[in-house]
């Protein structure tokens, strides 16, 4: 058995994993946001939407990880390596998917609050998906 597969399948896996938890985590803080403004009679801010979909992004990345890891294997490459670095190149982008949903979460509130900063915090997810932009391009050097 091929145990580099099980990193193959991992690094999408965890991704889309993060992925999960950070927009969900985004989207509770959302809806909350949103009845808080319908509470008090105030519009809504739609732009909200951006913070919860921003997590699902670090799962492309997964999957541009888990084809590249596929086509490793295919190549011969070591199955130590390519279960080290699906398993850990995806946790890692879940991570940045789940810390990314929870700063958009506070921004959610924050925005719905007080109408003001979107470019601030939007710059904020941006910043924390760095992460996950830096861990799959340079594990991409690694199996390339």
């Amino acid at each position: 058995m091929n145990f580099g597969l099980i990193g193959v399948g991992s690094a999408l896996a965890f991704a889309a994993i993060g992925s999960a938890l950070g927009a969900g985590s985004a989207g509770m803080a959302a809806i909350g946001a949103w009845k808080k403004c319908f509470i008090q009679n105030r519009p809504a801010p739609f732009m909200l939407v951006a913070f919860v979909g921003a997590p699902l992004t670090q799962t492309i990345y997964g999957f541009i990880l888990m084809n590249a890891l596929n086509s490793a294997v295919s190549g011969g490459a070591a199955s130590a390596l390519i279960l080290g670095v699906g398993v850990l190149g995806g946790i890692a982008m879940g991570f940045s998917a789940w810390f990314q949903g929870k700063a958009g979460a506070v921004a959610s509130d924050a925005l719905a609050e007080t109408g003001k900063g979107f470019g601030n915090y939007i710059m904020v997810l941006g910043l924390v998906e760095t992460v996950a932009l830096f861990v799959m391009v340079f594990l991409l050097g690694v199996v390339g």
